[in-house]
């Protein structure tokens, strides 16, 4: 199924989707692209508040854009792989029997499948500025970036459970 659709079904069932996206198996490259893509989604979010901040406040429009790209495509790759691991490990430390891959594939799936409203947001923060309506769609996105994340960790981790209890049984 095409990304686009999965996003659109994950508003309906974070879970069946990210089960879907694990059927295939451990496929890295996948994770990588909803990962860089996720960012590349927050990155755009961000250019109607830059461009708002560099007229308010006089700042260079260029400056403001290459820092956020470096910090969105290039250090947050990175500390979301960090945040991927560090679930994996703490779910590992309660007993869960959920890979690796599968704990941060539920991370960046969520911030991809997320990305709408974090588009959202941005307008909301680039036309109308800082207030309660950006606080408001910030808060939403946020709540449904944990909804899409939680669901989806507990179905890949259930899938594992699963999974396993499968293999056992079909190796007595």
């Amino acid at each position: 199924m095409a990304a686009t659709r999965d996003i659109v079904a994950t508003y309906r069932g974070p879970g069946r989707v990210m089960r879907r996206l694990l059927v295939d198996g451990a496929r890295e490259d996948r994770a990588l692209i909803y990962l860089m893509v996720g960012c590349l989604m927050v990155f755009v979010a961000q250019t109607p508040r830059l461009a708002r901040e560099a007229f308010e406040t006089g700042q260079e429009l260029s400056m403001l854009l290459g820092a956020t790209l470096m910090a969105w495509m290039f250090i947050m790759p990175l500390v979301l792989y960090a945040l991927g691991a560090g679930t994996y490990l703490i779910a590992k430390l309660f007993g869960s029997r959920i890979t690796s891959y599968a704990a941060r594939v539920a991370l960046f799936w969520a911030l991809l499948a997320s990305s709408p409203l974090i588009l959202l947001w941005g307008l909301t923060a680039g036309f109308v500025g800082p207030g309660i309506e950006m606080n408001g769609v910030g808060l939403i996105w946020f709540a449904v970036f944990m909804w899409f994340w939680i669901a989806g960790f507990r179905a890949a981790a259930q899938d594992s459970v699963d999974q396993t209890a499968l293999n056992q049984t079909g190796s007595a």
